[in-house]
Formats: structure tokens, sequence, C-alpha cells
């Protein structure tokens, strides 16, 4: 068992371009069945009301905020992980997944805690209105219960993808998307408990894959990493390379969770129609970053065995190659939402007030499409390779320095409509992306990556 994951090293160095669709392919069909559940998620709950999902929209800052916190350190255990993997150390690598639980149950315990002492405030704090302050509340204090799922099925996702097995993952995940899809018209319509059923449904949904990854890691012993948690002691230099890497991610989805909450509390100047439209663009737009995510993902762990195997070359050509297929992905899809966004947006609701904005954002979001994933897969990139702060640097410029307040000004000062509240999520991205790429080179094509 030992033996055949470093082998899978050996094959990844010989051949990067296919070692990244063997990656990528797996997490692709994982985040297609992710999105498809985000989709029917958005589709049920916009058939309860205008004002469900309007609660739901005020929501998911929050549950992003946590989401992001997770997601970071989990990319912060992937790159650990597979640098230690790639240096031949397994043992460091078992002794990072170990942390990576631990840390995992921790984390369970603050947000779960914070979210039902504080949650009914944060809410109020976001400007949610009073007519929707007990809907929005009743979702959240549900999810909230569901914490330790989503926290730990992230982890132990982030410690397969560190060893370079996206496919297990995806299985698991895909079959509690699956579940999720199922549950929601029933737990929403057939026992008419509105978008708590919703929430209800993620929950068990969520419970479910957590309870499969500890039966096959602890039980079945099907990774090449082993615990031995008898052993365990706090390794302070692999927490240090965890958290060097993860944090600046995590804090940049709390930034771009900060950006939701600073768009939504922008939109309902306008109306909760308009907030509600934003909902659904957004998700509609994860259409788009399906396979760009997938890419990022794939692109993280050989970045980091690579670095870890001191190929650098290698890191530099897949790094190339994965821009430009993610390019050409950012431009079709950008054009056929262009074209078909009146009939995508009838799907998901029958406003036609909500259909009218949402066809407006997406057909000016589709232009920061290239731009999106340009931002992206480089910072995956750095992060596989120990870069952890770029990630966070990036994502304060998009959404504090420019987003953020050119749409403050363009709605307050100016008094303009909501189209230019799109031109300002469009800029922030485009000059984002070109900080980016200066980065990139800077990082990879004229100094050595960080040991």
């Amino acid at each position: 068992m030992q033996t055949e994951k470093p082998s899978r090293l050996e094959e990844f160095l010989s051949n990067p371009r296919k070692a990244l669709w063997q990656l990528a392919v797996p997490v692709m069909a994982g985040m297609s069945l992710h999105t498809a559940y985000m989709l029917a998620d958005l589709y049920f709950v916009g058939k309860v009301s205008s004002q469900a999902l309007a609660a739901l929209a005020f929501n998911m800052p929050l549950v992003f905020l946590a989401i992001g916190i997770v997601f970071g350190l989990g990319t912060g255990v992937t790159s650990v992980i597979a640098r230690f993997i790639g240096a031949g150390d397994k043992r460091r690598a078992d002794s990072a997944a170990e942390h990576a639980v631990v840390l995992g149950i921790l984390l369970s315990i603050l947000f779960t805690t914070s979210a039902y002492y504080w949650g009914e405030s944060f809410l109020n704090v976001l400007g949610v209105p009073d007519e929707l302050l007990p809907m929005a509340w009743g979702y959240f204090r549900v999810v909230a219960t569901g914490y330790v799922f989503l926290v730990m099925s992230v982890f132990f996702r982030s410690i397969l993808s560190g060893e370079g097995d996206m496919k297990t993952p995806m299985m698991i995940q895909g079959s509690g998307t699956v579940l999720n899809i199922i549950l929601d018209p029933i737990f929403i319509f057939y026992f008419d408990m509105g978008v708590q059923g919703a929430a209800l449904a993620t929950v068990i949904s969520q419970a479910m894959p957590t309870c499969v990854f500890v039966y096959l890691l602890f039980f079945r012993e099907h990774a090449y990493i082993t615990f031995k948690f008898k052993n365990f002691h706090c390794e302070y230099g692999i927490l240090k390379s965890v958290v060097l890497v993860g944090m600046p991610a995590s804090f940049s989805f709390i930034v771009m969770a900060i950006g939701g909450i600073v768009f939504n509390r922008i939109l309902i100047e306008y109306s909760e129609d308009t907030v509600s439209a934003f909902q659904v663009g957004t998700r509609i737009d994860h259409v788009f970053l399906l396979p760009v995510i997938a890419m990022g993902a794939g692109l993280m762990t050989l970045v980091g065995m690579f670095q870890g195997a001191k190929r650098i070359e290698l890191a530099r050509e897949i790094i190339l190659y994965t821009t430009k297929r993610s390019l050409l992905v950012a431009i079709l899809m950008g054009g056929f939402f262009y074209v078909y966004a009146p009939q995508v947006l009838s799907v998901f609701t029958d406003n036609p007030v909500i259909a009218e904005i949402g066809v407006g954002y997406l057909r000016i979001s589709v232009f920061s499409y290239p731009f999106i994933a340009i931002v992206m897969l480089v910072g995956r990139a750095l992060q596989g390779a120990g870069f952890g702060s770029p990630v966070l640097v990036l994502s304060l410029m998009r959404v504090v320095l420019i987003s953020g307040p050119l749409g403050y000004f363009f709605v307050f000062f100016m008094e303009k409509p909501v189209e230019w509240v799109w031109i300002a999520i469009v800029a922030g991205m485009v000059v984002t992306a070109c900080a980016s790429l200066v980065w990139l080179k800077y990082a990879f094509f004229e100094q050595k990556t960080a040991s």
C-alpha cells in the first residue's frame, strides 16, 4: 500500500499534462454535481417565494464565511501534504493529515457555538429586513447544526487531494449532492418546511459523506496517508506551514464574504428583487467556474509535488498549459451565457423583474470570466508552491480597494442604475488579474519558488 502512491508521483512527473486532467476531471465531475445541487436549491427555494429567495441570499455571506475559512486552511493542508510526498517524506505527510483532523474538530466547535450565540445578531447587522429575519434566521440556525460535517468533509477531501487522489472525494461528495437534490423538494414542499427544509437537506447531505470519509480513512485505511493518533504531538513547523498557506486563503474567502455582504447592502437600496437576482446570477456564474476550479485544484497539487521534487521547470510548464486551457473555456462559456441569458434565467425564476435584472447582471458579468480564470489559477499555483499571501492581497485589492468602493460610489453618490454595480465588479476583476500576472511572473519565471 505504501509504495502505490509514490508511483503515482513518478507518473505525474513523466507526463504533467496528462496528470492535470487525471486530477481535474474527477474534481470537475464532483463540482458539476455540487453546482447542480446549488442550482436545484435555488430553483426549489425560488418556487416558495421571492422573499424566501431573498432570505437565502442574505444567508449566503455568513455560510460562505465559514466555508471560506475551512477551504482556505484546506488548501494549506493539500499544499503541505503534496510537497511532503513530492519530497518523499511520508512521516511528515501523515503528521500534516493528523494536524488537519485535530484542527477541523476545533473549528467545528468554534463555528457552531458562534453561530448559535451570534447568528441572529449577525443577520441584523447584514441589514436583513424585519419581515425576512425570521425566515433567514430559521435557515441559518439549521445549517449551523451541520457545521461539523461541512468542516470535516472539506479537510478529509484536502488530505486525499494532497496525495493526488481526486476521484474518491468526487464519488463520495457527489453522492451527497445527489442526496441533497432528492431531499430538497421532500423537506421544502412535502413537509412544508420552506427554507428550513432546504437547510435540513443540506445538513443531512453533508453528514453522509463525512461518515463515509471516516470509514474509508480510519477503518479501511484507503489512503496512502495513515493516521496514528496514539503517537500524535503538535509539530509547530507543520502547523506553521499549513497556516502560512491556508490562513491567507481563509482571509481571502472572508474578504469575499464581506464583499457579498457589502453588495447585498448596496443592492437592497434598489429592491429585494435585485438582491435575489444577484443571488441567481452568481449561482449561474458557478457553472463557468466548474472547470476552472477543477483545473485549479489539479494545478495546486501538481505544483506542490513538482516543487517538493525540485522540478520547477515542470511547474512552469503546467501553469502555462492550464492557463491557456482555462481562458478558452472562459471565452466559450461567456459567449454562451451572453446569448442565452434570458433562457437560463427563466429556469430559476418566474418573476419577470428578477429575471430582467438577472439577465442584465449575467450579460455584464461574462466579460469578467477570462480575468476570473487568471486570478484563480495564479492563486492556486502560488498556493501549491507555498506562497499564501498573494491570494489574500489580490482579494483585498479586488473587493476592498476597487469593486466595493466603486459600487458604493456609483449608487450612493452618483445615483446610477444597478448596471453600474455590475461594472464595478468586473472592473475589480480586470485590475486584479493584471496584478496576479505580475506576481506569477516574479514567483515562477524570475525567481525560485519558496522552499
